[in-house]
């Protein structure tokens, strides 16, 4: 666990708690966002995850929370679709784009939810088809995975190789009766160092939409059965990837501190569900469940994993969102994190 990174956080008066598992990882909340902060293996300070330069310095991190802008810690968030309804007040003009504070730079209550320890939260937030604003109640709860590679061979093979876990149940639901009628879904981030490799296994070759950006002649390839994603560029690239397609994981690796990283999410795609996610300038393309994107700019220096859920709010939806999803992490040489991508993902790499 990172010691100084939560002393920099409570001289900043933001509040953290650990979460040590029983796989022996620590999971660092920050309340203050509802964020996953931090993913560490056992007796190890290195973060899996990307989090913002201004937390290294307690003034600079105090500032970072004063301020209007917005306040991008770092790690896994979680926000809602469809973007252009709720980031884009003026939309269909796209010159003023807002993260909205209600949920991303909030206070969440720390509770336990069945059991697990979690966080908790309930907004008003304004939807471009609602005339009034719709009440959501959000909550996040943390348990400890198995590492799904202990019984295979690979695992034996592979001696000295770091691994944590943590399994992220979330649910979200209208605060109101009877439950407005417009598309809300729930969209997890994870926030990690920029300069890797995203890898999406699909169902076939897939040719990504870009949703924005110019993405450089040779970092998108397009494989049989997956998609790579050379994440090196300056400014700002997203792709994303019809939920139909996916299969269900996505990863990212990267180099750091002279070891190779692997961060892979498994979760659960509903092409039957609604997926109310759009590019910008076509707000009827919907079906999108896994986005990619790079950043490289004014928003700090960092690749997003992102998966979306279908929505609540649109005829024959369940009134109620639940979602469970998986995050594996695994440190180690080259060799042994290409075998592991290998193993879970059917994707070789060549560095």
């Amino acid at each position: 666990m990172d010691d100084q990174l939560i002393r920099n956080l409570k001289e900043a008066g933001k509040a953290t708690e650990v979460v040590r598992l029983d796989n022996g990882s620590e999971v660092l909340l920050l309340p203050h966002g509802g964020r996953v902060l931090g993913l560490f293996a056992t007796s190890d300070a290195d973060n899996f995850y990307w989090t913002n330069p201004v937390l290294k310095d307690p003034a600079a991190a105090r500032a970072h929370f004063d301020s209007d802008a917005w306040q991008n810690s770092g790690g896994d968030r979680t926000w809602l679709a469809p973007e252009i309804d709720f980031f884009f007040p003026k939309y269909p003009d796209l010159t003023v784009y807002h993260q909205p504070r209600q949920f991303d730079a909030h206070a969440y209550t720390v509770e336990k939810i069945n059991g697990r320890p979690g966080l908790r939260t309930e907004f008003e937030i304004q939807h471009a088809k609602q005339e009034a604003p719709i009440r959501l109640r959000l909550t996040k709860s943390i348990e400890s995975v198995a590492n799904p590679l202990r019984h295979e061979t690979t695992w034996k093979e592979l001696g000295g190789v770091t691994f944590a876990g943590y399994g992220l149940h979330t649910t979200l639901e209208f605060g109101s009766s009877p439950a407005p009628q417009v598309p809300v879904g729930l969209w997890h981030l994870i926030q990690m160092p920029h300069g890797g490799e995203m890898i999406v296994p699909t169902y076939g070759p897939v040719q990504p939409k870009i949703v924005f950006g110019d993405i450089p002649p040779g970092d998108l390839a397009i494989l049989p059965s997956a998609i790579r994603y050379q994440m090196t560029a300056k400014d700002e690239q997203k792709i994303g990837l019809r939920a139909v397609s996916c299969t269900g994981r996505a990863a990212y690796i990267y180099e750091a501190h002279g070891s190779w990283h692997i961060v892979l999410r498994n979760f659960f795609v509903n092409p039957s569900g609604e997926y109310v996610d759009a590019p910008w300038t076509e707000p009827n393309d919907l079906g999108y469940g896994v986005q990619a994107c790079n950043v490289n700019g004014k928003w700090g220096i960092f690749s997003e994993l992102e998966y979306h859920i279908p929505a609540i709010g649109v005829p024959g939806a369940p009134a109620r969102s639940e979602d469970f999803a998986q995050v594996w992490a695994y440190r180690g040489s080259l060799a042994q994190i290409a075998r592991i991508a290998r193993e879970l993902l059917g994707v070789g790499i060549d560095k």
